[in-house]
């Protein structure tokens, strides 16, 4: 999910509170809207049919990123059809990786960058060459408008920016950033497409931005567009993901086809830590205190769950990279590095069940991957073999002082000289001291545990990799690109385009396509759709008996 947007007015509460002013929908005649809907439910049943009798699930990804939703759903057996991504680099990936297995084939058009603002469905299809009706071209609508404005750290992004501003709103700057608004583009799709079934993806904070839960006033759109429409909060980590990743999911069908939105059952247990916990708290005491026509509760995993897929489960086969030993010969340095290069795995077979997943994934089976590159941080790596799994940024700087402390006292006590102009003395804390002041950032620093999933990755992986560190001292470095794509639940066989920074800023970005692919399957399975064998019963050992979906409870 890669920022489109144009700078908004402050919507009033006045609006927020009137689902048909936010979908700006003319209220039609009466006889009109009979017409309106008599067609549109003749297409959509026929739509349907045409699901049910075997042919192809067309789907559109917007704000697609490099992909996550896409492979998710195209593994689960859906075609693509178009997507729109403003990022170049997420483009080129998604291009990369979708373009020839996309209806009508690969065209230049699959590549290219696309602001949700200003294309439409018309000119996306026209650029890809595709005849016939716009609103006959896909059956599904999938895609995560960008989430930065909703979630709290971007937020404090933009009151940042407010304020060196000097703007007097500085303390509601997110409730003016356009990204806030691109769910209204969706539901422009929406209309001019006529898909069958849709999926919106985004972060829990959209149930409570700037006092309003968004996800409800996207729903009662929705609702006024012809479908039937449930959401729920879902964590990446219930799913075979090894990382705790929780979102708001939303699902819809038209009205005519009779179809209830249903959730993927949680397949995998975990007991999440206070802060994600939090998360659902929240949720809960707004949807408490406002209501909801629309939420669904999802029961968390039963215990006898397979167990959460740990870290070092998610990296097994791959190559260690030692950072010390790696520095000391030269084999890092500073300056770009070649995500393109490609790694053998360390085992002819897999060793693991998620790692047999990441090299034999439905149609991105490989022998090697590439992306095993990570951070040239001299400084950083003698601090990362020190600190123990579980660290934060608090705890590493209080262990770095303690270190500088130990090694003065030692120089006073041999009658050395302890001053910082001293060239000694001088070279030694600047070669462990670390800047940051440790009560503004409490989450910089983070060291993985090896036994259990990771914390959510998210794009600002692409400005430095410390809140995901390695969690084997011997490496004592940060995660690698591919390091963070498996952990994101990419193949080993999906490409990143661009160097590291783009790479880990798209991974970042993504919905984790296993989690994607869950949600995929049950949707397929709600549609009708002739059933087809599931991956992961395959490749992830999980028993059919499952693999079920769930509509929730009000």
């Amino acid at each position: 999910m890669s920022a489109h947007f144009a700078p908004q007015t402050l919507p009033s509460s006045t609006a927020l509170e009137r689902p048909s002013d936010n979908c700006w929908n003319p209220v039609p005649s009466p006889s009109m809207a009979r017409v309106v809907s008599n067609s549109d439910d003749e297409l959509i049943r026929l739509k349907l049919r045409r699901i049910q009798q075997g042919a192809a699930i067309r789907y559109m990804d917007m704000f697609a990123g490099c992909g996550g939703i896409s492979l998710g759903f195209l593994t689960a057996g859906f075609t693509p059809v178009a997507s729109i991504e403003i990022d170049p680099w997420a483009a080129l990936s998604h291009g990369a990786n979708f373009g020839s297995r996309s209806a009508g084939g690969d065209r230049p058009a699959h590549h290219v960058p696309r602001d949700a603002v200003a294309e439409t469905a018309e000119s996306v299809f026209s650029d890809l060459e595709l005849d016939g009706a716009t609103d006959d071209q896909i059956d599904v609508l999938v895609g995560g408008p960008p989430c930065q404005a909703f979630a709290r750290v971007g937020r404090a992004k933009l009151r940042e920016q407010a304020r060196r501003r000097e703007e007097v709103t500085a303390d509601q700057a997110f409730l003016i950033d356009g990204r806030v608004s691109l769910w209204q583009r969706y539901v422009e799709f929406i209309r001019a497409t006529k898909p069958v079934a849709l999926l919106m993806e985004n972060v829990p904070d959209i149930l409570n931005h700037g006092g309003n839960n968004v996800a409800e006033l996207v729903s009662k759109c929705l609702a006024e567009e012809g479908y039937d429409v449930a959401y729920t909060l879902l964590n990446a980590a219930w799913y075979g993901v090894p990382q705790m990743r929780e979102r708001m999911i939303l699902v819809g069908f038209h009205r005519s086809t009779g179809i209830k939105p249903r959730f993927p059952t949680p397949t995998h247990h975990i007991d999440l830590p206070p802060g994600y916990i939090g998360s659902k708290n929240a949720a809960r005491r707004v949807l408490k205190d406002e209501g909801s026509e629309h939420h669904r509760w999802i029961e968390d995993p039963v215990r006898s769950s397979l167990p959460a897929t740990s870290a070092s489960e998610a990296l097994a086969d791959l190559p260690p990279l030692y950072a010390q030993d790696m520095l000391r010969t030269g084999q890092i340095r500073r300056g770009a590095k070649d995500p393109s290069e490609p790694v053998d795995y360390t085992a002819i077979h897999p060793t693991t069940a998620y790692s047999r997943l990441m090299r034999e994934w439905l149609g991105f089976a490989t022998d090697a991957t590439t992306g095993h590159v990570f951070r040239y941080l001299p400084r950083d790596y003698k601090i990362f073999a020190e600190i123990e799994s579980g660290w934060e940024y608090p705890q590493v700087h209080a262990h770095v002082e303690r270190r500088i402390a130990a090694w003065l006292a030692n120089r006073k006590r041999r009658g050395l000289s302890t001053n910082a102009r001293n060239p000694e003395v001088r070279h030694f804390i600047a070669s462990w001291r670390i800047p940051y002041d440790p009560n503004k950032f409490p989450n910089k620093w983070w060291k993985l545990h090896a036994d259990r999933p990771v914390r959510t990755l998210m794009a600002h992986l692409s400005k430095d990799s410390y809140s995901h560190i390695h969690f084997d001292s011997e490496q004592a470095r940060t995660i690698t690109i591919r390091e963070a794509a498996r952990l994101q639940s990419f193949p080993d066989g999906f490409v990143f385009k661009g160097s590291m920074n783009p790479a880990f800023k798209q991974i970042g970005n993504a919905v984790p396509p296993l989690f994607a692919y869950a949600i995929a399957r049950g949707m397929r399975e709600c549609l009708g759709a002739p059933k087809t064998l599931d991956m992961r019963v395959k490749l992830l050992g999980l028993p059919r008996s499952q693999i079920t979906t769930t509509e929730g409870t009000p």
